[in-house]
């Protein structure tokens, strides 16, 4: 069974129990505000990971909703994500300069990897850095809880970003850090982030070797290249099991492909699926020790805005019980090929026109329709 009906959650229960290798931007620091903060006990601050994605926290909701079905189970659950995790209290920009919220119900989230160059510092430190999201990610929970999207933006997308002119959509979270980043993704899809979340991926292969590995559906066999890897992974088109060292390489991966962050991108996806569908099998569902433990693995690396602890949480997961991995749509924000910005930057651009459809699609709250009618669904 691929749905919380394994324990009992089903919709009708109640719940009881880049695009080259050249990625530079342009090298602005602006000065942002401390806006640190941390719940239950502190812990010390964990270095930048080399290279981070952004896992859905759809995929932690799911998990906190799951224990639900175990009573205190649930607590526990819940009081180990708050103490873990990290909060970033100053994560937004200032209202007046924001997309009205949504009326109907939905939920957007905003899900970051941050990539630290040349300097050593922490997701949640305030100051100028050379921290940049290396991937990002929209998370789009529909109204009505029977759908969820998770859009990718390509890192080198060249946007406008507010009060710094145009530039690749990595560096807003350098030049301003969350608020610039949420500013610049709400600018560029014209709907409101409710949630962010910062993902550190240093304590990524615990995290896949708490759910006995994942099993991964590759479009491509490569060989990973990264030099500072422990040794080279080979991958196979279709599926793969992919377990600590070899996930990391797997979603890091992007010199093998000739359209490398286009290819990269889609890896991300195929893996988050892939999570999502172990997560939600009855072998994980019916299994406390690794449920825990990959809630143990992941808390630790996460930085979220004030408001998305574990009861926000166990909320959004309440309506996602019924939501089965083929109800959430994996997807890039469109775009329209390769270029070179002024100042000799490899670029990807934008498809305005798709993406002022996109825009339409998700302040309705139709985003599956939209990918209907582009023929993009999975």
């Amino acid at each position: 069974m691929d749905d919380l009906s394994a324990l009992g959650l089903g919709r009708d229960d109640d719940a009881t129990t880049s695009s080259s290798p050249a990625s530079s931007s342009d090298g602005e620091r602006d000065e942002r505000d401390d806006g640190r903060g941390r719940r239950g006990r502190r812990r010390p601050r964990s270095r930048a990971a080399r290279t981070l994605i952004g896992v859905s926290l759809a995929l932690v909701a799911l998990l906190v909703v799951a224990g639900v079905a175990a009573g205190g189970f649930a607590l526990h659950l819940a009081s180990s994500w708050d103490d873990a995790t990290t909060s970033l209290d100053d994560a937004f920009p200032a209202d007046a300069d924001r997309p009205a919220p949504a009326d109907d119900g939905s939920v957007n989230v905003l899900l970051m990897g941050s990539d630290s160059r040349g300097d050593e510092t922490t997701l949640d430190d305030g100051s100028p850095s050379d921290q940049r999201t290396d991937t990002m990610m929209l998370l789009h929970v529909d109204a009505d809880r029977q759908y969820a999207s998770v859009m990718s933006v390509m890192r080198d997308l060249w946007v406008p970003i507010p009060g710094r002119g145009e530039g690749k959509v990595n560096s807003a979270f350098a030049r301003g850090g969350s608020p610039l980043a949420v500013q610049t993704v709400e600018q560029l899809l014209g709907a409101r982030v409710d949630h962010v979340a910062i993902i550190d991926f240093d304590g990524f292969a615990d995290m896949t070797t708490a759910l006995g590995g994942v099993d991964v559906v590759s479009e491509k066999a490569f060989r990973s290249t990264a030099s500072d890897r422990r040794s080279a992974h080979e991958y196979v088109q279709g599926v793969n099991h992919l377990e600590g060292d070899s996930a990391l390489a797997f979603v890091r991966e992007r010199s093998a492909f000739a359209d490398a962050d286009f290819q990269r991108v889609e890896n991300q996806q195929a893996f988050l699926d892939g999570v999502l569908r172990t997560l939600v099998s009855r072998a994980t569902l019916t299994d406390p020790t690794r449920v825990t433990g990959f809630l143990a693995a992941t808390a630790p690396h996460v930085t979220v805005d004030a408001d998305l602890d574990a009861g926000t949480l166990v909320a959004l997961g309440a309506g996602l019980r019924g939501l089965r991995p083929d109800d959430v749509d994996f997807f890039t924000v469109p775009t329209a090929g390769i270029g070179t910005s002024a100042d000799g930057q490899s670029i990807v651009l934008p498809d305005d026109a798709a993406i002022s459809e996109l825009r339409d699609a998700l302040r309705g709250d139709q985003v599956r329709a939209f990918l209907d009618a582009r023929g993009g669904r999975p």
